[in-house]
C-alpha cells in the first residue's frame, strides 16, 4: 500500500536547483510544493519556466514540505541546512555536504538532534557505467581515477576537490567497501 505523495521543494534555483526541480515535478509519488531562492527575480523566472510556485521566504516553503533539496552555493550549505533540519524537514543536500568539516559535523549533529533525514547528493554511484562495472570489482586493491571534463564556471565557489573530486572519493568508498589504507595524489 502506498501512502500519500511526499511533499517536496527545492531551495536554490541555480543550474543544479533548476535540474532538481524539473525532475521532481515529474516524479511519481511526489507532490512538488515549489521553490525558494534568495534572488526573487531568479525564483520567479524558474517558477514560470517550471509552472510552479516561487515562495517569498524559505520558511514559507518549509511549512509546505516533508523534504527539500538544498542546491545553494556551498558556503551556505551549513546555514541553510541547519534551518531546514530545525524544522524537522528531510534534506537532500547537493554535494559537498559543507565547505568545512565543522559545517558538515554541525549538519550531522543537527539531523541527529532533530531526527530528520540528511542525505548528500552523491550521484555518481548511480551512474550506469559504475553500476555495470561494480559486479566485476570484487575487492579491488588498487584504483586509479582520472576525471576528464571541460571547465565549468559553476561550482567555483569551492576548491575542485570539494566540487568534483568528492565524486571520485565517494566512488572509491562505494566500490571498495573497506577501510581506506593509503591515499596518494600527484
Amino acid at each position: 500500500m502506498r501512502g500519500p505523495p511526499v511533499r517536496v521543494g527545492v531551495i536554490g534555483t541555480g543550474a543544479l536547483g533548476f535540474h532538481h526541480a524539473r525532475l521532481l515535478r515529474r516524479m511519481p509519488g511526489v507532490s512538488f510544493a515549489g521553490i525558494y531562492d534568495k534572488n526573487p527575480t531568479r525564483a520567479a523566472e524558474v517558477a514560470t519556466q517550471l509552472e510552479t510556485v516561487a515562495h517569498e521566504g524559505m520558511a514559507a516553503l518549509l511549512e509546505r514540505v516533508d523534504a527539500v533539496t538544498v542546491a545553494v552555493p556551498t558556503p551556505a550549505h551549513a546555514e541553510v541546512g541547519i534551518a531546514v533540519l530545525e524544522r524537522g524537514v528531510a534534506l537532500l543536500m547537493e554535494k559537498p555536504l559543507a565547505d568545512t568539516v565543522a559545517g558538515a559535523e554541525q549538519l550531522v549533529r543537527g539531523a541527529a538532534a532533530c531526527g530528520a533525514v540528511l542525505q548528500v547528493g552523491h550521484v555518481e554511484r548511480f551512474n550506469r557505467a559504475v553500476r555495470a562495472a561494480a559486479p566485476y570489482l570484487d575487492q579491488p586493491r588498487f584504483l586509479q581515477i582520472d576525471r576528464l571534463a571541460p571547465f565549468q564556471p559553476r561550482g567555483t565557489d569551492v576548491a575542485v576537490i570539494l566540487d568534483l573530486m568528492i565524486h571520485d572519493l565517494d566512488l572509491v568508498l562505494e566500490l571498495v567497501r573497506a577501510p581506506v589504507v593509503d591515499v596518494r595524489a600527484t
